[in-house]
């Protein structure tokens, strides 16, 4: 299991790279039809940029990239084949939310970009993204795979086992779920 002080580490690693990956996706607004693959080169480059700045090792910038891809995908599948906004998947308030987190959440997974990645996977076809213990995940709700015990996550965290019954398998949990 990693140190508290190492988990705290990769959390703001988390966060710095959602932030860098803001940052590239404003100056990608005019690419729309590419916006799934830049939205990949962005994350690569906000990993790349740990490394460069030596925050993080290449392994540990590419399993943070991982978790901020699996989270934007997720979040977009759940835009796309719902029309609901961000509140059902967040499971919470979204005015509980920082501001600068919603507003990337939002501009991550914007509608018009969304309806272009609907075209590339069919619905039937989407996989529900998993969310495993020790991983590191963006805020919402989780939902134990094993006994249904919701997990609120206001902020980046480290996913804990369960506290219920210790599963350390989850899916991300949405109203109505």
């Amino acid at each position: 299991m990693t140190e508290p002080t190492q988990t705290s580490r990769l959390v703001q690693a988390y966060d710095r790279m959602m932030e860098r990956v803001k940052i590239r996706l404003e100056e990608l607004e005019q690419a729309e039809r590419e916006a799934l693959p830049q939205l990949r080169a962005s994350i690569e480059h906000a990993a790349e940029k740990a490394v460069e700045l030596g925050e993080l090792t290449r392994e540990e910038a590419r399993l943070i990239g991982g978790y901020l891809k699996r989270d934007l995908e997720d979040a977009g599948q759940y835009l796309t084949t719902t029309g609901q906004d961000l509140r059902a998947w967040l499971q919470f308030d979204l005015e509980l939310l920082e501001d600068r987190v919603l507003e990337f959440f939002q501009r991550g997974v914007d509608q018009s970009r969304l309806d272009l990645l609907a075209f590339e996977v069919p619905p039937a076809e989407l996989e529900t993204e998993r969310y495993r213990g020790g991983e590191i995940t963006g805020p919402g709700a989780l939902q134990c795979e094993n006994c249904g015990e919701l997990m609120i996550f206001r902020a980046s965290a480290t996913i804990a086992p369960c506290p219920v019954c210790g599963g350390t398998n989850f899916a991300r949990a949405t109203e109505g779920s």
